[in-house]
């Protein structure tokens, strides 16, 4: 059997991640009596809520569960019997794919900066695209959502902000990538914390999602995570819930395809690492096409070439002559042998934003 179409592969992946962008798959981190050992639980509706659980906790999944435009796609419920049992929980996590993280009691148990910091090293070490909503985390990363702001329910009942994530990250899963989750309605609200117009202002450029009440209804403010410091590899663009999801759905795409269709199927020649641009450059146009991106390109990093070819000797050999990596043209470092590395670029705009993605891909 020959090798698989890259091509196709890519193709597939993006139609099956837009579907994805626009129902996302919250895990959520119950502490429940009910339960003597850790349990996991998939519940699609309300009707697949554990039986036994406290009231509190059939509240949390039930407002997760509300969505925005969407409903969640799912909910993966890990319960565990007491607090100590959270390291065993995000442990279990790190087995299913999921989008958004919450835990209703994690304040009460002092677990939220515990939870930030999970999430934290899930994404910078481990590839991950996982993201957590959590009550008053100043985490400054796109990782973590902070929320300082409850609101009164359709019964009377005073929400705190630990409580009200379950409603929000549920409101940001519903949410399609399309659009974005600010001034996202909560229609069963009846108020929330009077914030004054600068308070607000203040607070989102912090990095807190904040709600507000317009005089008719409860809403989110902005649809920011927790992320203030930016850098010159992160932007302004990261502050924004749907960007980073824009972007780790790339990220996520990109590695997850390459690795299922392409490391170990092909030859590392400069021919097939142009088909895997061209490949993933398709990919980019079916995002474009379903209005996720206005536009992205992936090419062949030779700034990142040359710098591997100078870690390596500064010489290199192409058709039996052997040139230095100083006196090379532009495209002898792009068709030069790169071992085992294969080294993209990919530029992509997102309406408001304009990112460079490195995507270091290594084969073998």
């Amino acid at each position: 059997m020959g090798a698989p179409n890259i091509t196709i592969a890519f193709y597939e992946q993006a139609v099956a991640s837009i579907k994805r962008g626009d129902k996302g798959t919250i895990a959520m981190i119950l502490v429940d009596s009910s339960v003597e050992e850790l349990t996991v639980s998939t519940i699609l509706d309300s009707t697949d809520i554990p039986s036994g659980l406290t009231d509190a906790n059939t509240k949390a999944i039930k407002l997760a569960l509300v969505g925005y435009q969407n409903a969640p796609k799912k909910i993966i419920a890990v319960i565990v019997a007491a607090a100590t049992g959270y390291a065993d929980a995000l442990k279990e996590l790190e087995n299913y794919d999921w989008d958004y993280l919450v835990a209703p009691t994690c304040s009460t148990d002092s677990k939220a900066a515990e939870i930030a910091t999970w999430i934290k090293s899930q994404r910078d070490n481990n590839y991950k695209i996982y993201k957590a909503v959590l009550p008053n985390q100043v985490a400054d990363h796109e990782g973590v959502v902070n929320v300082i702001s409850g609101y009164t329910d359709s019964d009377g009942t005073e929400l705190t902000a630990e409580q009200a994530c379950a409603r929000i990250a549920g409101i940001i899963a519903g949410t399609p990538m399309t659009i974005s989750c600010t001034y996202a309605p909560i229609p069963e609200a009846q108020g929330c914390p009077a914030m004054t117009r600068p308070e607000i202002d203040t607070a989102v450029d912090a990095g807190k999602l904040v709600l507000m009440w317009d005089g008719e209804k409860v809403k989110i403010v902005r649809g920011v995570n927790s992320f203030t410091t930016t850098t010159e590899d992160k932007g302004d663009s990261f502050k924004k819930v749907k960007l980073v999801e824009t972007m780790d759905l790339i990220r996520h795409d990109v590695r997850k395809t390459t690795e299922d269709s392409y490391i170990g199927k092909y030859a590392n020649t400069y021919a097939n690492k142009m088909l895997l641009t061209t490949a993933i450059n398709g990919y980019f146009d079916t995002l474009v096409r379903a209005g996720i991106l206005a536009s992205g390109s992936c090419d062949i990093d030779t700034a990142a070439q040359r710098a591997y070819l100078k870690s390596h000797g500064g010489v290199f050999v192409m058709d039996g002559e052997t040139i230095t990596v100083e006196d090379a043209t532009e495209l002898q470092i792009r068709q030069a042998n790169t071992g085992s590395h294969v080294f993209l670029i990919c530029t992509i705009s997102m309406r408001d934003a304009l990112e460079d993605i490195d995507i270091n891909i290594y084969i073998g």
